[in-house]
């Protein structure tokens, strides 16, 4: 019998399976404060939570049979990961079951933005009846832009189809034939600004979606245009929006989630041209159901079979598979993320390439970590170890995997490319013995730079004393160089550089770089370490290490 504790108000019709399952026991203990709950965790193999309820570090150590954390959502902030993982505990989510739900409040977001419903409601309940004030805006025929083709953009694309709008979307894995069997026409984020009358959000809050639509792009976008965001708080500028709102530029927003929630932004709360719900996208009675038969089905699944399809964390790998692994876990990660900055795009095709020692491993998890790191550019915390395959199929990516007994001067080598048209880029990497990670190729160059944090790529001409005069540039700005690596394919052409650095480059320095005579391009590269690699994977892949 497997006992399952409820913590949150979660549907019962949802958890109809568990609860008419003759092997699983379920016992509710809505609102119950972390003190009660540390004495109770430890008799539970399974732990039911909404958002309510913080699944901290402090209450896993009493959870000695805890097996499976489910959560009956999609986000798991209120779920310490790290910790869950270390104690060898699945943490599993619902992250399709909302979809409906998200789509249809964002098409109710903005029909009341384009009619102004909610504030007719409120002055016709003060007793004022005003026609005058509340005339509004069709949507048949206006163009509505929409940023972010996942499975909820397509879904409100789709719908906003049928009142006869002109749909343009952007996403960085929008092909133009998944555009056309859509129905919609693929646009760049400024074609979007620049035509749309309605633009809404649904991507992943990410550090490149951060502050994505900024006073930058609100300046690029028509006047007029009405915003929804439904998807993450953060993605809009609330300040920037609330100046563009105010200066008559953007004629209103609808907004259901915030960058501080509860939302208590007076210039966001008594605008009379935003239109506030409390983050309500998943709040319907049959959405609740369906998280909650996901997270059900699931957890009966992972018990009987072990079969697992949502998990946010990574099972436990045998002791034999750490050991032997452990010191190209991190650098997949690394190279899967290096080579999606370095090429600036999504990929049409991704290949990887094993040679020497590695073609007799089991490398499919170091296939999935390289594969994680370059989603996780785009996608974010919607990416994890176990549904990366099923990512790119729904991205219309595909991938091949090959092993080859070829001698190449290494012990192990790996080699990561990516294609999108005729545009490729490639990594290639090794793990020397007593020296650790090293990348030695990238594109047709040949290097030596150990992955750390920050780096430099520069691009550049092969002439005398550029290297003196990009260290003479980075002095000025006082940042130290810890190693500097120079490529070159002929004497006098074009060559690169690679610098691992101690801190962060801000932009103007890169700007300043870019000034320098022969100097053609710089960029400021972030790479995952130890300790910001995907939540609680190297504590497990490297336990011997910790």
């Amino acid at each position: 019998m497997y006992k399952v504790l409820v913590t949150d108000g979660i549907s019962d019709t949802g958890l109809k399976s568990l609860f008419n399952h003759p092997d699983f026991l379920i016992e509710r203990q809505p609102t119950i404060p972390e003190e009660e709950l540390i004495k109770i965790i430890g008799k539970y193999d399974a732990l039911i939570v909404r958002s309510q309820t913080k699944v901290t570090e402090k209450l896993l150590k009493f959870a000695d049979h805890l097996r499976i954390i489910a959560r009956a959502g999609v986000g798991v902030d209120n779920i310490d990961v790290n910790a869950a993982t270390k104690k060898g505990i699945i943490v599993i989510n619902a992250p399709g079951a909302n979809t409906i739900a998200a789509t249809e409040h964002t098409l109710a977001m903005m029909l009341s933005l384009a009619r102004k419903i909610p504030q007719a409601y409120v002055t016709t309940l003060n007793g004022k009846w005003d026609r005058n004030s509340f005339k509004g805006v069709e949507l048949y025929k206006k163009t509505l832009g929409v940023i972010g083709m996942g499975k909820i953009g397509v879904e409100v694309a789709k719908r906003a189809k049928s009142f006869g709008m002109n749909i343009l979307g952007f996403d960085p894995y929008l092909s133009e034939e998944r555009a056309e069997k859509l129905g919609i026409t693929k646009a760049s984020l400024d074609k979007i600004a620049s035509e749309s009358d309605f633009i809404t959000v649904h991507t992943p809050l990410t550090n490149e979606t951060r502050g994505l639509i900024n006073e930058d792009y609100l300046r690029k976008t028509k006047k007029g245009v009405r915003l929804i965001n439904c998807a993450r708080g953060g993605i809009i500028d609330e300040e920037a929006l609330v100046e563009a709102i105010q200066s008559g530029h953007v004629a209103g927003a609808a907004l259901d989630v915030f960058e501080q929630e509860p939302v208590a932004n007076p210039e966001l709360l008594q605008n009379p041209n935003i239109i506030i719900t409390p983050h309500l996208g998943a709040s319907t009675v049959e959405a609740q159901e369906k998280v909650a038969e996901e997270v059900s089905a699931e957890i009966i699944e992972i018990f009987e079979s072990g079969s697992i399809h949502n998990a946010v964390n990574m099972p436990q790998m045998s002791g034999e598979a750490q050991k032997k692994m452990k010191p190209y876990l991190l650098l997949g990660d690394q190279l899967g993320r290096l080579v999606l900055q370095l090429f600036k795009q999504a990929p049409a095709k991704i290949e990887i390439n094993y040679y020497g020692e590695l073609i007799v491993e089991d490398t499919d998890l170091l296939t999935r970590t390289m594969i994680k790191g370059i989603l996780s550019h785009h996608l974010s915390d919607s990416v994890n170890l176990i549904n990366i395959f099923h990512l790119l199929k729904e991205q219309g990516v595909s991938y091949n995997v090959q092993k080859n007994a070829a001698n190449i001067g290494f012990a192990n080598y790996l080699e990561l490319i990516v294609t999108q048209g005729n545009e490729t880029a490639s990594i290639g990497a090794t793990v020397l013995n007593g020296y650790g990670a090293r990348i030695v190729k990238i594109n047709d160059y040949r290097i030596d730079v150990r992955p750390e944090r920050n780096l430099l790529y520069i691009k550049h001409k092969d002439i005398p004393g550029m290297v003196g005069k990009v260290g003479s540039l980075l002095g000025e700005y006082l940042i130290n160089i810890g190693t500097m690596q120079v490529g070159r394919s002929t004497i006098g052409g074009e060559a690169i550089m690679v610098l691992t650095l101690d801190k962060k480059l801000k932009e103007d320095v890169v700007q300043s770089l870019t000034s320098i005579n022969g100097l053609d391009e710089a960029q400021f590269l972030e790479l995952s370490t130890v300790d910001s690699i995907f939540p609680g994977q190297v504590e497990l892949a490297m336990a011997e290490s910790l």
